[in-house]
């Protein structure tokens, strides 16, 4: 499960990142033989909604639009819009206290239109319409970066089902109540911070949903490993869903692994560049990313795959757990650890092999490797070792460091051996074979493209 975007909200690089990551740890888990769901999770109810909803009827009350259908039908130009819209009410609900009960109000109602199907009145009808909208947009987004999409489950849905077993746990003891509210009593001994369930108003929080969401996946793909990518700051109150879940159905925490990444930081080491500007938007990353790569590839049709490559790439690098360095630089080249540069590598290979006569994949028997060689082919026979080991740590970084140490080896390699025209042609177009393969692999891992040229 990642990703976990909200409705009613734009990506942000924390999203992207964990987009990515999530990806890429499918891809390396299904490399392995695994077979892997990929979930979402996020919030289609709530506070937030409530904000945006009294946002988008301030703004069309003003004739900004006028109605929805005079907002752009892009799915990322909607997305703003409704950024600006909640923006526009969670101001509102911060500075006037009128706002504030109305906005109340309908986050009352919104949680009112799925228990009553109401798709009719006025607020309905802009819920379910821009709910959609969001949706869609995540669906844009995830074909714009190459991912493959999610199950999403909101927590419109998962709600009602994390009541149930909060009232069913309740009645078994599990839960007490506490001032009108259900609370899972934390744990001194074990670090367990108390936490509650439902609110003295009756309304589910974050931890019920997420329950919600734990038996919906297992009643739905009957796992035997979940794991879970948030942030950092998610790792206390994970730390006690994972205990509450574990308490309900025992056994079920040794199923669950909860991975949290740091953040995103641009060159500075802050965690916005100015360039950004005070809301770091996942889309606006990729913008400058693209901007940057004009810079050293000419081919436009090479612009998409090499951002990505190095966005993607430079996500992959890090173990998950600290910051990530996002240097523009030294993200988008031709030189040094890059995406950029190993695609690069990836296309100098296949030139070499384009340019032999015998294209089809050499085959040789009884030749003595000189030291190079040797060398690259010893570097090559461990690809799958890394691929096991990435896998079983949950390490993708394992395999940027390998191909990075194998483009090496292979330039050094080429350094001092002739390929094309020389009398052990053959057996050194197999090594330049098995190379663009394991790094076309590689990448492939990383969801990364290998071009032909470039």
């Amino acid at each position: 499960e990642y990703s976990c975007p909200n409705a009613f909200k734009e990506l942000h690089t924390g999203h992207l990142y964990q987009t990515i990551f999530g990806d890429i740890l499918a891809r390396l888990l299904e490399k392995t033989g695994a077979r892997v769901n990929r979930t979402s999770f996020g919030g289609d109810v709530g506070l937030h909604v409530a904000k945006c909803l009294y946002g988008m009827q301030s703004m069309l009350a003003e004739g900004n639009p006028s109605t929805l259908d005079d907002v752009d039908s892009s799915p990322f130009v909607r997305a703003r819009w409704i950024s600006d819209c909640y923006v526009l009410g969670a101001g509102a609900y911060e500075q006037d206290e009128s706002a504030k009960a109305r906005i109340g109000e309908i986050n009352t109602a919104v949680y009112g239109f799925h228990e009553t199907n109401d798709h009719e009145s006025d607020l309905a009808q802009l819920y379910w319409t821009t709910r959609q909208w969001s949706f869609d947009y995540f669906a844009a987004f995830y074909a714009l970066i190459g991912v493959d999409t999610m199950r999403y489950y909101p927590e419109s849905q998962t709600a009602p089902v994390g009541m149930a077993i909060v009232r069913e746990e309740l009645a078994k003891g599990n839960l007490k109540e506490s001032d009108g509210a259900v609370v899972f009593e934390g744990d001194e001994n074990k670090h367990l911070h108390t936490r509650v369930f439902i609110t003295s108003k009756g309304l589910p929080t974050y931890e019920t949903k997420d329950i919600g969401v734990i038996r919906l996946e297992q009643d739905d793909y009957s796992f035997d490993k979940r794991i879970l990518i948030t942030g950092n700051d998610q790792r206390e109150y994970m730390r006690v869903v994972f205990a509450a879940a574990d308490t309900f159905q025992p056994g079920i925490a040794d199923k669950m692994t909860h991975l949290t990444n740091g953040t995103v930081r641009f060159g500075d080491g802050t965690k916005m560049s100015s360039r950004l500007g005070n809301v770091a938007r996942a889309v606006d990353v990729l913008d400058i990313v693209r901007e940057k790569v004009r810079e050293i590839v000419e081919d436009e049709t090479l612009i998409e795959p090499v951002a990505l490559g190095a966005i993607k790439y430079v996500f992959a690098r890090y173990r998950i757990g600290g910051d990530i360095a996002f240097d523009l630089d030294e993200t988008v080249t031709l030189q040094g650890n890059s995406g950029p540069y190993l695609q690069y590598s990836h296309a100098r290979a296949c030139s070499i092999l384009n340019k032999a006569k015998n294209r089809a994949e050499p085959n040789i028997r009884d030749y003595e490797f000189n030291e190079s060689e040797r060398t690259l082919a010893l570097k090559l026979s461990q690809y799958s070792e890394i691929v096991e080991r990435a896998a079983k740590e949950l390490a993708p970084h394992h395999i940027c460091n390998y191909l990075f140490e194998l483009a090496q080896e292979f330039n050094r390699f080429y350094e001092k051996n002739r390929v094309i025209g020389d009398k052990d042609e053959e057996p050194r177009l197999l090594l330049v074979w098995q190379y663009a393969n394991a790094l076309s692999d590689g990448l492939g891992i990383l969801g990364i493209e290998a071009p032909e040229r470039m």
